[in-house]
């Protein structure tokens, strides 16, 4: 059967050489030029396009290491160039091909940076040839954006009044209340008794709240010089509520610097607000209404966040309770002693200016053991932490308890800080 049908198709071949004079095979050399053309032809495109797709990734790489986070500190002009030079060096790699027009537009709009890369190559064609096109044209573009982080000036305002005396963690506060007949959680800072629970604290080795935040305030000079993408990027200025009783008001610790070495010395004296004597100025050391206004007044009006305009951000660690001389207090006057929630109509002020004010809020701790908390704060110490949060701007407000860690708190609230300042303009 194979035998026969092979030499049946065999007959039919040679019928079919001899048809028509046998014309059909110069028709087969006249169809097959074409299509061997044709061939070549789609040999051609096909490279061309290889070559398109990866003309088309070098624009994309030129143009994104014009935008990038390193790239965000040079000029212009020098992000041009370098994104001239990696299309160039990457493009050099293909053979047969020639890169005619390369050209490369940045364009910034505050800390928006826009790369558009455009080019035109030639690519050789074989094929093509023969009908007197040697080349092949290729054209493509490539846009990258990106935003840069802003310059940010932080004014770190600390409160250091009295309450910061309090024991960092539970631990602590159960050390001093074991050790102090009144039971008293509190390290009181007497210059005129020896025998402060201040000291006492040091004695037991009892770390306060205001330790903590002196030491976490310094490792946020080395967070803001490790997260920094150019020089003097973020600047700070250190404040608390005053040395001492009898100077309390806003103090400076540290002007505004980049120099974050010098800021985290000045830093490192940061202590306790010392009093004279029980009740010295009936204990009004928290006195948000001037602090905040003072602030106010020290803060500029912040601008987009570039070098020339940055942006201004409030860094507010406290407790959340005021202790001042206030007749307008919102909760019953002690005399004219005004222990209260902060007033919020205080942040708003800086805010409607464009502010950013970030919160730590550290919790203020239930008392059960003090006669005066039970009396004076307790009724309202269930609005302390809302009234802090509604102080802050949206997603900057931090809120740390005893078993939680203020210094790295701070370290998060600030790293977001960085980013919603980057975000709202």
């Amino acid at each position: 059967m194979a035998n026969l049908l092979g030499s049946s198709v065999f007959r039919l071949i040679r019928r079919f050489s001899r048809h028509e004079r046998g014309s059909i095979l110069p028709m087969f050399a006249l169809v097959g030029i074409p299509l061997f053309l044709a061939g070549g032809a789609l040999l051609d495109y096909s490279m061309a396009a290889r070559e398109y797709t990866r003309l088309n990734a070098f624009a994309d790489a030129a143009a994104l290491s014009a935008v990038d986070q390193t790239s965000l500190a040079l000029t212009p002009a020098q992000a041009q160039t370098l994104a001239q030079n990696v299309f160039s060096s990457q493009a050099a790699s293909l053979s047969g091909v020639t890169v005619s027009n390369l050209n490369v537009t940045i364009t910034t709009s505050n800390l928006t940076r826009t790369a558009l890369v455009t080019y035109q190559a030639t690519r050789q064609a074989p094929f093509a040839a023969i009908f007197g096109l040697s080349n092949m044209t290729i054209n493509g573009q490539a846009t990258a954006v990106s935003t840069a982080s802003s310059y940010i000036n932080f004014y770190l305002l600390l409160d250091n009044t009295p309450s910061m005396g309090v024991g960092a963690t539970t631990a602590d506060i159960n050390t001093m209340v074991n050790n102090t007949p009144d039971q008293c959680a509190f390290a009181c800072h007497d210059l005129t008794n020896p025998n402060s629970y201040y000291n006492l604290a040091k004695q037991l080795g009892v770390t306060m709240r205001i330790d903590v935040v002196r030491q976490a305030t310094q490792q946020l000079t080395q967070t803001a010089t490790s997260i920094a993408q150019y020089p003097n990027q973020y600047q700070m200025a250190v404040y608390t509520f005053g040395a001492s009783a009898s100077t309390a008001g806003l103090t400076t610790v540290a002007a505004l610097s980049s120099n974050m070495t010098s800021v985290s010395n000045a830093t490192a004296n940061i202590d306790l607000m010392t009093v004279e004597g029980q009740n010295q100025y009936n204990d009004q050391d928290t006195n948000y209404d001037s602090v905040l206004t003072a602030m106010n007044n020290i803060i500029p009006n912040p601008g987009p966040g570039t070098q020339a305009a940055p942006q201004e951000v409030l860094f507010f660690v406290t407790d959340g309770v005021a202790d001042e001389q206030n007749t307008t207090c919102s909760e019953p006057l002690d005399g004219q002693r005004c222990q209260e929630p902060i007033n919020v109509s205080l942040c708003t002020t800086l805010k409607n200016r464009g502010v950013l004010i970030a919160v730590l809020y550290t919790t203020y701790l239930p008392l059960p053991t003090n006669a005066w908390y039970n009396t004076w704060i307790a009724p309202f110490s269930s609005t302390i932490a809302t009234k802090m949060q509604a102080c802050a701007s949206p997603g900057l407000f931090f809120q740390v308890s005893p078993s939680d860690g203020i210094a790295e708190a701070m370290n998060a609230l600030f790293q977001q800080a960085v980013n919603v300042a980057r975000l709202s303009k």
